[in-house]
Formats: C-alpha cells, structure tokens, sequence
C-alpha cells in the first residue's frame, strides 16, 4: 500500500535524514520524503502499514523533535 502525508520538516538535510530512517525499518517498501512539497510518501507492506507508519513516525520524530505529519 502506498500512501501520501503532509508533514512539516524543517530543513532539507533533515528530510534526507529522516528519509534514510524511514528506508532502514522492516516493512517499508520504500520512502520518499520530500522537503520542497512537505510531503511523505510511505510505500509498506498491506498488512502492516499502520504498525510500520507508527514506527516511521516514532523514527522521524528521533532525528528531528520537531517532525509533524498530519494522518
């Protein structure tokens, strides 16, 4: 399943960051943030996505405190 967020993210070297984060999590088929658009797009496993976006939000929010997303 993939899905598009709005998210808030304030610097691109952070994007690329939490970016990485997001790639290294098990059930995570890809990842792309974006910090131009301020948008993340989550492509996980069916099954699990809600379980693998609660860990990418958790991974987002250790590299920058300040990360939002809107669900």
């Amino acid at each position: 399943m993939q899905k598009k967020f709005n998210i808030e993210v304030d610097c691109a070297n952070c994007a690329a960051k939490i970016e990485n984060a997001i790639k290294a999590l098990d059930g995570v088929n890809e990842a792309s943030v974006s910090f131009m658009g301020q948008k993340l797009l989550l492509d996980a496993d069916d099954d699990r996505f809600d379980a693998v976006l609660k860990a990418a939000v958790k991974a987002a929010k250790k590299v920058e405190p300040d990360f939002e997303i809107e669900l």
